[in-house]
């Protein structure tokens, strides 16, 4: 939303936003005087004057797919909402700009096909990595794709002011989802490591070996859906190791990447606790499930990853540690790689100003 602010007052003009997406009670929404949100719902879906109504009222709609749900690996139901807003869009005859994102894996005849019509009648679809933009390419050769990154790369913070640390201060992003998988023996994303083990040896490791402080950052919150939340197995994670500091709830991202911004290393299994702190200097090392962790990183040049296919649970381990005694080296490779970023942003904003050319005169 802020780099859409700053593109239409470039141009001249105020925006307002309707946000659309399907609401968690336990997630913040920004609030702003310039924004209203539209909770969907399985009956807004249907309703003439839900969803339907909504899209309607819009001069256009940028759909970021939740950064990485156009794809068939989360389920049905997640991808049917995801194409039915974009379908909606479409055939309301608004513009439809598909903003940086993840897009596929794609595998299923229909799932193609489906995404084939919103990526071909959207006027600019935007990967945020190679991989993505190949899969768009591949089932809309036709069609205005192109190459950015992560809107997220430009969320806005306030760098870390406390006092020097005695210790290194590691920040662990514990991951609900792949933790409550490998604890139920469920291995959907085709790990070659034992997440679980992973997480429990590199807490061990750092506090005992490293002599380092250990902070636990939750990234989901979800109460509703406990499967996912990562909040309660950092709780869980802490009272097992009372040496472990739990990060506070953050009021919003913003307020977690300026935590992480006075960490000296980041190991984080969800993608956007990785994205704030690489982007704000620290260096980070993603713990990969998909192809996105690949794609995003690999695009900006930085390789520094556990990927999900061809590391054990000790490989992982042994890189990571080996990682933590190379944070120096790292904190420069992200140096370079983030001078990408804004050439790669700046894709996008031209795309927001040929958006708004077409919508405002």
């Amino acid at each position: 939303m802020q780099i859409v602010r700053e593109v239409a007052q470039e141009l001249g003009f105020e925006p307002h936003f309707t946000l659309i997406g399907m609401r968690d009670p336990a997630s913040p929404t920004e609030e702003a005087s310039d924004l209203q949100v539209f909770d969907v719902t399985s009956g807004s879906l249907i309703n003439p004057r839900g969803l339907w109504a909504c899209i309607r009222a819009q001069d256009c709609v940028i759909d970021i797919g939740a950064g990485d749900s156009f794809a068939e690996i989360y389920g049905a139901k997640r991808f049917t909402y995801l194409c039915t807003s974009k379908l909606m869009t479409v055939m309301a005859d608004k513009p439809l700009l598909l903003a940086p994102q993840t897009i596929g894996p794609f595998t299923s005849p229909l799932y193609k096909g489906l995404a084939r019509i919103a990526l071909n009648r959207a006027v600019s679809v935007l990967a945020r990595d190679r991989q993505s933009l190949s899969a768009a390419q591949s089932i809309c050769p036709g069609g205005c794709n192109g190459l950015a990154t992560d809107v997220a790369f430009a969320l806005p913070y306030a760098p870390w002011s406390g006092a020097a640390r005695a210790r290194p201060a590691i920040g662990i992003n514990v991951s609900g989802l792949l933790y409550r998988d490998a604890q139920a023996g469920v291995n959907r994303f085709g790990l070659d490591y034992d997440y679980v083990e992973l997480t429990q040896s590199l807490i061990r490791k750092m506090l005992d070996d490293k002599g380092a402080e250990v902070h636990l950052i939750a990234h989901v919150r979800s109460p509703e859906t406990p499967e996912d939340d990562d909040s309660t197995v950092c709780d869980e994670i802490a009272r097992q190791y009372p040496d472990t500091i739990k990060a506070p709830h953050f009021a919003g991202p913003s307020e977690a990447k300026s935590y992480m911004s006075g960490l000296d290393l980041v190991v984080g299994a969800r993608m956007h606790a990785c994205i704030g702190a690489f982007s704000a200097g620290v260096p980070v090392i993603p713990i990969a499930y998909s192809r996105k962790f690949d794609g995003l990183f690999g695009t900006l040049g930085y390789g520094r990853l556990v990927r999900a296919q061809g590391m054990g649970t000790d490989e992982a381990l042994g890189y990571i540690l080996g990682s933590f005694d190379a944070r120096a080296e790292i904190k420069q490779e992200i140096a370079d790689a983030a001078s990408r970023v804004d050439s790669f942003l700046s894709v996008y904003r031209a795309e927001l100003r040929k958006l708004f050319g077409m919508i405002g005169g």
